[in-house]
C-alpha cells in the first residue's frame, strides 16, 4: 500500500486565522485521512518542537457504530517531551465519506477551536509560554495514510482505490 499527501511547505504558510475545509473522506479499515498543519520550523527544530495542528483526522475501520463518522482535532508540542491535547465528535448524519462536511479550525493567539459543520466540539488554550510553537507560521498537509498504529492495517473489507474529495479550502486572516 502507499499513502499520498499534498503540502504547501515552502509555498504558503499561515499564522492565525480561520480555516474551513469542505471535504468528503475515504472509508475503510486501515484508512487514516488527515487535514493538518506543521510548523515551518520542522527542518530546524524537528517534531514536536515545530508544533502540529490536526484540523481533522478520521480513523477508518471497524470501530463499532461510529466507524467513519468520528473526527478528531488535536495539537502536539514540545513541553520537554511530546505533549498533546485534543477532542473528537461524531456526526449524526451519514458517514463522513457519503457527503461533504466542513471541517473548521479557528486559531488565535491564545486558543485553537475545532468545529464540524459549524458546531464547536473542542477548544485548547495555547497561552502557556511552553506552547510558543503555536505563535509561528504553519503550512498545510493533506494526506490519506494507509495503515498505522491507530487505524491498524487494511483488511479484506477495505476497498481500493480510495479518494479524499476536497471541494474548497478557505483561509481567513485579519490584516
Amino acid at each position: 500500500y502507499t499513502s499520498s499527501r499534498l503540502t504547501t511547505q515552502g509555498k504558503q504558510s499561515f499564522e492565525y486565522g480561520r480555516v474551513d475545509i469542505r471535504a468528503a473522506l475515504p472509508k475503510g479499515q486501515g484508512l487514516w485521512p488527515a487535514l493538518w498543519m506543521l510548523g515551518e520550523s520542522i527542518a530546524t527544530d524537528g517534531w514536536p518542537k515545530c508544533g502540529e495542528i490536526d484540523i481533522m483526522e478520521m480513523v477508518g475501520g471497524s470501530h463499532g457504530n461510529i466507524a467513519n463518522k468520528s473526527v478528531h482535532g488535536t495539537i502536539h508540542w514540545d513541553a520537554g517531551h511530546h505533549a498533546s491535547t485534543g477532542g473528537s465528535t461524531t456526526t449524526t448524519k451519514k458517514d463522513l465519506n457519503t457527503e461533504f462536511h466542513v471541517y473548521t479550525m479557528v486559531w488565535e493567539a491564545n486558543s485553537i477551536r475545532w468545529l464540524l459543520d459549524d458546531r464547536q466540539y473542542y477548544a485548547a488554550n495555547i497561552s502557556a509560554a511552553e506552547m510558543d510553537e503555536f505563535r509561528a507560521k504553519f503550512f498545510f498537509i493533506f494526506n490519506i495514510a494507509v495503515g498505522g498504529n491507530w487505524p491498524g492495517s487494511p483488511d479484506n473489507t477495505t476497498e481500493f482505490p480510495q479518494k479524499m474529495h476536497v471541494d474548497y479550502i478557505r483561509m481567513f486572516q485579519k490584516k
